[in-house]
């Protein structure tokens, strides 16, 4: 946006992100509070991808689950994830991209190490016990289709996307909020965010007076007690002090009877 307000925007560079993968940890139960909250926020400004990381730590009976549980938060939820579009007049290419959207989303398994299979052929994958996870075999993950999907046959469409759809968004609310020539609002300018600050602040401030008195509180408790428990130990003093005189007493009284028999 800030090189389109330049005179000459003749040589303009694209510095926008075209695509985001989010990756979601390979829990078997649904998606956090945290992960639905930051994809609605991402869902709005980039081509959100949702994909499953480590997807070969489920079986595939857990992954299909997990991807239909996630399915159904991201739509419950109303999240924006970028779908491919299905175009009806090319068949195959319609077809292609009804494979890519029901993969949504995509479950990877990322390795860098070339491994044997027990037929013999040397594959990108991870080896155990059990075989060997493949992550170019369609039957393992879903890297291909994501590649697929990046690269070859809708890297045009994410960069329209991107271009028609989240970049007029985010230009058609600056020029709404914005005057010409008025420079960016920092976040640390951001009368909201400095609203939240002061209540914060507030906050803050209003916990530690509770805190300070609390204290006192507790401090003059504390100083009462001293106090009762100095005053009872001077009545044990005193009538420690009483009862020896007493018995000095008793002693020399026996004392002199003793001597008159």
């Amino acid at each position: 946006m800030r090189q389109e307000q330049q005179p000459q925007r003749e040589e303009k560079s694209d510095l926008r992100v075209h695509a985001c993968l989010y990756f979601i940890r390979p829990t078997g139960h649904t998606l956090k509070p945290l992960d639905i909250e930051i994809m609605k926020r991402l869902g709005t400004r980039v081509n959100l991808i949702p994909v499953v990381a480590k997807a070969d730590t489920l079986t595939q009976n857990d992954l299909a689950l997990f991807k239909k549980r996630v399915r159904d938060v991201v739509s419950a939820q109303g999240i924006r994830i970028y779908t491919p579009p299905v175009e009806t007049d090319d068949e195959q290419g319609a077809e292609h991209a009804r494979i890519l959207a029901a993969a949504i989303p995509f479950s990877i398994i990322g390795s860098t190490e070339d491994v044997t299979t027990p037929d013999g052929r040397v594959v990108k994958g991870r080896e155990y016990l059990w075989g060997v996870a493949e992550v170019e075999n369609e039957n393992h993950c879903d890297f291909k289709k994501l590649r697929s999907l990046l690269i070859r046959t809708h890297m045009l469409d994410l960069i329209n996307t991107t271009e028609e759809l989240h970049y007029e968004n985010y230009r058609q609310q600056q020029m709404e909020t914005r005057k010409y020539g008025e420079p960016k609002v920092k976040k640390l300018d951001n009368p909201k965010f400095k609203e939240e600050e002061e209540a914060l602040r507030k906050r803050f401030t209003e916990q530690v007076k509770a805190e300070e008195a609390r204290f006192r509180q507790w401090e003059q408790h504390l100083i009462a007690e001293r106090d009762r428990l100095n005053k009872d130990l001077e009545a044990a003093h005193g009538a420690i002090k009483q009862l020896e005189g007493e018995l000095d007493a008793l002693q020399v009284g026996y004392g002199r009877g003793s001597q008159r028999r």
